[in-house]
C-alpha cells in the first residue's frame, strides 16, 4: 500500500485554533456549495439573504460566512483582488475539504465543491453594455499562475492559448507570462447562467491599469491591444470582458476536481467609454438568481 504524502507545517499552515493560516476558517464550518466575490462587503449582501448564519470569521480581505438559503448550506467568501490570491483561497478551501488537519494527509474519500464567483467586470463588445450579466464559458488568464502547476497542458484548451497568443503578436519578452485558456465546468454552467446571461470568453487580467489596456501617466507598451483583443476570434468565440479572477478559480478548480465557473456584471464598457460607479444596488439581482440556482 502506497504510503500517503504528508503535509508538513510548512506546506500546510494551520493555526493554533485549528483553522487554515490565511482564511482563518475551520474544516467544519465550509459548505458544499460557495459563492465567492472579490469584495468583501458582497459577502455581506449575500449572507442578506441567508436563513440563518452559521458563522462568520474575516481575516485581512477574507470574509466568510456560511449559512443556509432555501435549505441549501452554503459559504460565502470574499477572495479580494487578483489570481494571485485566488491562489491562495483555492488551495485553502481545497485543503479544508480534502486534507485530514490531525494527520496532515489527504483524505480517503476526496470532496468536490461547487464554485460560483460572482464579480464586476469591463465588457469589450457591442452586446455587453453596462449591466449585462456575462457567464464566462471560457477564460484566458493573462496572470501566468496555472503555469506552474503540473497538469495544465492536460486541462487548458492548447490550440485556442497559441491562436490568441499569435493574434497578439505577443511571442518573446513582449508578454511575460504566457497565456492559458480553461473552460468553466459546463454542468455549473449551464445551470447558473441558463438564458439570462451572455455567453463568452473572458480575460483575466494581471492587473486593473495596462494589462487591460488603461492609460494614465505611463505609456502602454502596445497602445492597439484592446483594438487586437476586441477583434480577436476563434471558431465563434469572441473575447466579451475583463476582470481579474476567472481564470486561476477555473483552473485550479479543474485541476483539485471541483466544479466553477464565473459570472459578472459589466459596470464599465470600454467600447462605448462609460462606466456606471453606482452598480452596487443593482448587482444584488445577480447574486439573489445564484443563490436560486447554485
Amino acid at each position: 500500500m502506497r504510503e500517503k504524502k504528508y503535509f508538513a507545517p510548512s506546506e500546510l499552515i494551520i493555526n493554533e485554533d485549528g483553522s487554515v493560516f490565511h482564511l482563518h476558517v475551520k474544516p467544519e464550518q465550509l459548505a458544499d456549495k460557495v459563492i465567492l466575490c472579490g469584495d468583501p462587503g458582497r459577502v455581506t449582501i449575500v449572507a442578506s439573504n441567508f436563513d440563518e448564519i452559521e458563522c462568520e470569521v474575516n481575516s485581512r480581505e477574507f470574509h466568510t460566512v456560511t449559512g443556509t438559503y432555501k435549505g441549501k448550506r452554503i459559504t460565502a467568501l470574499s477572495t479580494g483582488i487578483g489570481c494571485d490570491n485566488i491562489d491562495i483561497v483555492m488551495n485553502e478551501l481545497d485543503a479544508l475539504a480534502n486534507i485530514d488537519f490531525k494527520t496532515r494527509t489527504a483524505k480517503d474519500r476526496l470532496r468536490s465543491l461547487e464554485l460560483v464567483r460572482i464579480g464586476t467586470c469591463g465588457g469589450l463588445q457591442p452586446n455587453t453594455p453596462v449591466g449585462t450579466y456575462i457567464a464566462s464559458d471560457k477564460s484566458i488568464g493573462l496572470d501566468g499562475l496555472l503555469n506552474f502547476y503540473a497538469g495544465r497542458n492536460e486541462v487548458c484548451d492548447l490550440k485556442f492559448e497559441q491562436a490568441f497568443v499569435e493574434f497578439m503578436g505577443w511571442e518573446g519578452n513582449v508578454c511575460q507570462a504566457h497565456p492559458y485558456v480553461i473552460d468553466a465546468n459546463k454542468e455549473l454552467l449551464n445551470r447558473i447562467a441558463n438564458e439570462n446571461m451572455v455567453h463568452g470568453v473572458t480575460i483575466a487580467a494581471n492587473g486593473f491599469f495596462g494589462p487591460q489596456g488603461r492609460e494614465l501617466r505611463i505609456p502602454l507598451a502596445d497602445p492597439e491591444q484592446n483594438k487586437k483583443i476586441e477583434n480577436f476570434e476563434y471558431e465563434g468565440y469572441r473575447i466579451t470582458n475583463f476582470e481579474m479572477e476567472s481564470s486561476a478559480l477555473a483552473g485550479l478548480a479543474k485541476l483539485m476536481g471541483h466544479k466553477a465557473m464565473t459570472c459578472c456584471m459589466v459596470i464599465a464598457n470600454r467600447l462605448a467609454k462609460e462606466a456606471n460607479t453606482g452598480y452596487k444596488n443593482s448587482i444584488e439581482e445577480l447574486i439573489k438568481l445564484v443563490l436560486d440556482r447554485i
